[in-house]
C-alpha cells in the first residue's frame, strides 16, 4: 500500500517551468499538490544534500490561495504557483529569516521583502524557502569551503564528490536536485556562474542595475548582483523578465534601457545563430583546463558553427592577464553591510560589521572554523570610501575589465558576445558589471559537471540568451543526478 500518493512521483525530473503551468492549467495538478511534491523530495533527498536551510511555513496556504484565485481570475503571469527558492541573503517580509548562512544573523527577520522577492510575489509565485549558502556569500575568510555556513553546515554536490560551487551553493544544489522550480542566487564574482557550473544548471549573472539589490545583504555595489537559476534557458529567462526592473532604492537600477516588464522568453524561439559573430576567450582563460573540457569547448564550437555561427578564435583581450584583486570588496563591504544592518529591526543585536565581529569573537567553536579574516580586514577600512587606493583601483578595474577587456573585443572583433570555458570568465565582467550566460555542455568522464558561458557588453542579456537557448536547444546535454529515485 502507498503511504502517500506522492509516492513513486518522479514527474518533476527536469519539468520546466512551461510544462508545469501547463498541468496547472489543465487542472492535472495544483499549486498545493505542486508544493507538497518538492516537500516530499525534500524531504527524502536533502538530508545528504543540506541545501534548504528552512521552508516557508506559509508555502502551503500561499498555494490554496493562488490555486483559488486561478480558478476565479486565472493567472497572473507564467510564474503563477510556482515554488521558487531563494539564496539566504535576499530578505523576505515573512516568518523566514535572512542570515547570510551565519548563526550570528540566525534569528533575525527582514522588515520587508527584497525587491525581488516583492517582484516575485506579484507574479504569483510561491517563496517556497531560503537555500544555503557560502557564509557572507564568501567574504568572510580565506579557505573556506564552497557552500560552508555556521548556520546551514556544508551543502554537498548532488553529482558526487565534487566542488558544489559559491556562493549561491544551495540555490545550485537545490534546483540541480528537483527541490523547486528555480531559484535566485546572487554574485559579487562567480557566486551564480560558478555554482551553475558545478550543478549542471543555467545561471544568469545580469547586468549589474538590471535587478535591483534592495534587501540584499551585500558586498560590493559596484558588482553585486541577485540572478535566476535554473535548469533551462527558457525557466532562467522566465525569472529574469520578473524580477528586472527599476527601483528607486537602488540607484544602478536608473540605468536600464529597456521598458518595464520586457519579456527575455518571448524571442527564445529556435536555433539558428547565422549572423551571430561569436568570439572565443582562448589562453589564459584554457590555462590548465583538462583534456576533458578542452574538448568538450572544441564540441561547443562544432555545434555553434554547425547553428550558423561564425566563430573568431583566440580574441584579443588586453587586460586578459590581469589579477583581479578584493580591495574593491574589501572596502566596499563595510559601508554597505553597516548601512543595511543599521537599518533591521530594533531586536536584532548585530547592527554593524563590528558587531559581528565581536560576535564571532566570542563564538570561536561555532563561528570561526575558518577565521574571519576578510570581515577584519574590511573593518579597518574607514568605511567612508575616500581612500586614495579604493578611488584609483575603482576607475582602473572598470577601465581595464571594459575598454581594455570585454568591450575592447567585442568591438576590435564586431563580436555579438564571448564565450568562455567553464565560468573562467566571471571575473572580468564581474568587474566590468557585465552580464554572463552559462550553460551545460555535459559531464567529464568521472561525472564532473561542465559548461560554457557567454559574456557581453552592458545590457546585452538578450544576445546572450538567444545564443544559449540556441546552444541548449540543439544539443539538451544536461541529465538529472542520481539521488536515488
Amino acid at each position: 500500500m502507498k503511504n502517500s500518493k506522492l509516492d513513486g512521483n518522479d514527474e518533476l525530473l527536469d519539468i520546466t517551468i512551461d510544462q508545469i503551468q501547463q498541468k496547472l492549467t489543465n487542472g492535472e495538478w495544483t499549486s498545493v499538490e505542486l508544493v507538497q511534491m518538492y516537500l516530499c523530495r525534500i524531504a527524502t533527498y536533502d538530508k545528504k544534500i543540506h541545501s534548504i536551510l528552512e521552508i516557508n511555513p506559509d508555502a502551503l496556504h500561499i498555494a490554496a490561495a493562488l490555486d483559488l484565485e486561478r480558478k476565479k481570475k486565472g493567472p497572473r503571469s507564467v510564474l503563477h504557483g510556482i515554488p521558487i527558492l531563494l539564496k539566504d541573503n535576499l530578505d523576505t517580509g515573512d516568518k523566514m529569516h535572512t542570515s547570510a548562512g551565519s548563526l550570528a544573523l540566525a534569528d533575525h527577520y527582514a522588515t520587508a521583502d527584497s525587491f525581488v522577492a516583492a517582484k516575485l510575489r506579484k507574479a504569483g509565485a510561491i517563496l517556497l524557502g531560503k537555500t544555503n549558502m557560502t557564509e557572507w556569500a564568501n567574504f568572510m575568510t580565506f579557505g573556506m569551503p564552497s557552500g560552508y555556513s555556521s548556520r546551514g553546515g556544508q551543502t554537498l554536490n548532488p553529482y558526487g564528490p565534487f566542488d558544489v560551487g559559491g556562493s549561491s551553493s544551495g540555490s545550485g544544489a537545490a534546483i540541480a536536485s528537483n527541490f523547486a522550480a528555480a531559484a535566485i542566487g546572487t554574485e559579487t564574482s562567480g557566486s551564480i556562474l560558478n555554482p551553475s557550473l558545478k550543478n549542471s544548471l543555467v545561471g544568469i549573472k545580469p547586468t549589474v542595475g538590471l535587478v535591483s539589490r534592495s534587501g540584499v545583504i551585500p558586498i560590493s555595489h559596484s558588482q553585486d548582483t541577485p540572478g535566476p537559476m535554473a535548469r533551462s534557458v527558457r525557466d532562467a529567462a522566465h525569472l529574469l523578465s520578473f524580477i528586472a526592473g527599476f527601483d528607486e532604492k537602488d540607484p544602478a537600477t536608473g540605468t536600464i534601457p529597456l521598458i518595464e516588464g520586457y519579456d527575455y522568453a518571448s524571442e527564445l524561439k529556435g536555433t539558428s545563430l547565422t549572423g551571430f559573430r561569436i568570439g572565443i576567450a582562448g589562453e589564459p582563460f584554457t590555462d590548465r583546463m583538462s583534456k576533458h573540457k578542452l574538448a568538450m569547448m572544441e564540441e561547443a564550437l562544432r555545434v555553434l558553427r554547425e547553428l550558423g555561427a561564425e566563430i573568431i578564435e583566440n580574441i584579443e583581450i588586453p587586460s586578459a592577464t590581469e589579477s583581479w584583486g578584493l580591495e574593491i570588496l574589501t572596502y566596499e563591504f563595510k559601508p554597505n553591510l553597516n548601512a543595511y544592518l543599521g537599518k533591521t529591526a530594533s531586536s536584532n543585536s548585530i547592527r554593524s560589521l563590528a558587531d559581528l565581529i565581536s560576535y564571532n569573537n566570542k563564538h570561536p567553536e561555532k563561528m570561526l572554523k575558518y577565521d574571519q579574516k576578510l570581515l577584519v580586514a574590511s573593518e579597518e577600512t574607514s568605511g567612508s570610501l575616500v581612500e586614495a587606493e579604493y578611488l584609483h583601483i575603482l576607475e582602473r578595474d572598470q577601465y581595464l575589465a571594459r575598454e581594455q577587456g570585454i568591450d575592447y573585443a567585442l568591438k576590435e572583433n564586431q563580436l555579438d558576445a564571448i564565450m568562455f570555458g567553464g565560468d573562467r570568465g566571471s571575473g572580468i565582467a564581474a568587474k566590468a558589471g557585465y552580464p554572463t550566460v552559462i550553460v551545460p555542455t555535459g559531464y567529464i568522464p568521472n561525472g564532473e559537471p561542465f559548461g560554457i558561458s557567454f559574456s557581453g557588453t552592458a545590457y546585452s542579456e538578450e544576445v546572450l540568451l538567444k545564443i544559449a537557448y540556441a546552444y541548449e536547444q540543439a544539443t539538451k546535454l544536461r541529465r538529472a543526478p542520481h539521488l536515488g529515485e
